[in-house]
């Protein structure tokens, strides 16, 4: 199954677009073996301003995949609960497992709507380029938990 981490913005160059594609090289390298991956980032950015302009991106941008909307008020899973989640998704037989990462305002409402689910990094508001690092680290979690390794320590 194909991942990918779906954003509004531009990542930048800094140590957590860094830190993304660190672990998004990991969890592709890792997951092979279980039929995960590869991770991609994928960054989008809207001609015009607002959500729905946003929205429009991110709903062709995962079209025909099962798109999980990253949102403040979504499910909180802990990382072996997400790392079932992730597996359980797999072995139903989904092709591509998306992401969706809003702009400064959030997700439009028919982004929610169109998803299969929400997940939540807590109640916080995050800056988009940390929460794709840490979103990248948990699908590298997640993978290295499906496949045994002692990365991950409960």
């Amino acid at each position: 199954m194909k991942l990918s981490i779906v954003a509004i913005g531009r990542p930048g160059r800094g140590p957590e677009a860094t830190l993304a594609d660190d672990y998004a090289r990991r969890a592709t390298l890792a997951g092979r073996a279980l039929g995960l991956g590869p991770l991609e980032l994928i960054d989008l950015e809207a001609r015009k301003p607002g959500k729905a302009p946003e929205a429009e991106l991110i709903l062709a941008a995962a079209e025909g995949a099962h798109l999980i909307a990253c949102d403040e008020r979504g499910k909180t899973y802990s990382s072996r609960a997400f790392a079932d989640h992730v597996a359980k998704l797999r072995d139903q037989g989904e092709r591509r497992l998306v992401f969706a990462i809003g702009g400064a305002d959030g997700l439009d409402e028919s982004v929610r709507a169109a998803a299969a689910s929400t997940l939540a990094f807590g109640p916080q508001t995050w800056p988009h380029a940390l929460a794709r690092a840490m979103l990248a680290e948990q699908l590298y979690r997640a993978v290295t938990i499906l496949a045994g390794s002692p990365y991950h320590r409960d």
